[in-house]
């Protein structure tokens, strides 16, 4: 096997249950993509082919509203992305994927996972489960988003995704949590 990177030794390696050929197969699947901040991954109206793995770096998604950005999610080390929806149905992005910071990711194309998953049932059980992950942590952000007041959102964060107070813009944070970027540095200021 090729020498791995650390984020693939410890979110694939580690953690699924392959067979060290299947390992082998998905690495050696996997292309090195750099991208700088502020690339795109993917653009909206672009249709997915690719599902990624944040090696060093973090991403977002978000879409645009009226010329306002909403942030839908972000991706730092050990994080796979993708567009489920857009890669699944070969239809248009309704948003964007981009690097918010210099960003080194692994890269599979969409038909070289379905050439791994038809060889390898684990390589595809393992594929499902991650592509099932990233709809929980989703579906887990759009539950909070209804039952959780602003201030509850934030004190949230801090306790389950601190990376995002230390690494991700007040404005890109205010989005996300769905308020507006003033009422996001009072909360702040009474909550520290």
């Amino acid at each position: 096997m090729k020498k791995t990177t650390l984020t693939f030794e410890a979110s694939v390696l580690q953690n699924a249950q392959l067979d060290s050929i299947s390992k082998e197969m998905l690495f050696n699947a996997a292309q090195t993509q750099v991208v700088k901040q502020g690339d795109y991954l993917l653009t909206e109206g672009q249709i997915c082919q690719h599902i990624w793995l944040v090696e060093k770096g973090a991403c977002r998604a978000f879409y645009d509203n009226n010329h306002k950005e909403i942030n839908t999610a972000f991706f730092f080390e050990q994080a796979f992305i993708t567009n489920m929806k857009s890669l699944r149905n070969n239809e248009p992005s309704l948003y964007h994927l981009q690097a918010i910071e210099a960003t080194t990711l692994l890269r599979w194309r969409k038909e070289e996972l379905t050439a791994l998953y038809q060889q390898s049932s684990a390589i595809a059980a393992y594929g499902t489960a991650q592509l099932e992950q990233l709809a929980i942590t989703s579906e887990a952000h759009a539950d909070w988003l209804k039952v959780l007041n602003p201030e509850e959102r934030y004190e949230y964060i801090l306790q389950h995704q601190p990376q995002l107070v230390q690494r991700v813009s007040i404005t890109q944070l205010s989005s996300y949590i769905g308020i507006s970027r003033e009422t996001l540095s009072r909360i702040r200021r009474r909550v520290l």
